[in-house]
């Protein structure tokens, strides 16, 4: 029998029930906020959704922070499907929006720093961003002892996910140059 394939889609709130269910069953790892059922039923369409058939098997939240900075949240993939690459995927489904919405970068605050870090995020200090501080983490009963790390990535204006950004007049010949090229 043939492997369902997994799409990704963007949340609704009809789906939110659901979503509460993946994350509530994921939270005992550790890793998870807890998020209320009236809270994904408000911010269900902010989620990116992996579905298989017609079941979800992951989502991720697109958080505005501020005018500039997007916050990955409430990322969580079914356990059976872990290394399959949909968190992956995920994220770089909300890396494209957070670029198409005008966000200069995208943050996410985590205790796995080496998968954000094979996506391009960087390890940086949370004082970096301080809009996740003053909206969460100051009233966070974990404040300074979360253990999380606060990690970044820039979203430039036309970047291909291959570690290299594309200058769009120098695209139009093929020319592309490293990220830390092209701002040094």
């Amino acid at each position: 029998m043939p492997r369902a394939r997994i799409r990704l889609q963007t949340g609704d709130r009809s789906q939110a029930r659901k979503l509460h269910a993946l994350i509530t069953a994921n939270l005992e790892e550790g890793h998870l906020l807890p998020r209320t059922l009236s809270d994904l039923q408000v911010h269900a369409g902010r989620f990116t959704v992996a579905m298989k058939g017609r079941t979800i098997v992951g989502c991720a939240d697109l958080a505005a922070l501020s005018p500039s900075v997007a916050e990955v949240r409430s990322l969580v993939v079914d356990p059976a499907l872990r290394g399959a690459g949909v968190g992956t995927d995920l994220v770089e489904e909300l890396r494209r929006r957070a670029r198409r919405e005008g966000f200069d970068k995208l943050c996410a605050f985590t205790h796995a720093p080496a998968y954000f870090i094979q996506m391009g995020f960087s390890i940086v200090p949370h004082s970096w961003i301080l809009e996740k501080v003053f909206t969460d983490c100051l009233k966070c009963p974990l404040f300074r002892t979360c253990g999380q790390y606060a990690m970044v990535v820039p979203l430039e204006d036309a970047y291909d996910g291959r570690d290299k950004a594309v200058d769009p007049v120098d695209d139009a010949v093929g020319v592309a140059t490293a990220p830390a090229a092209r701002y040094a």
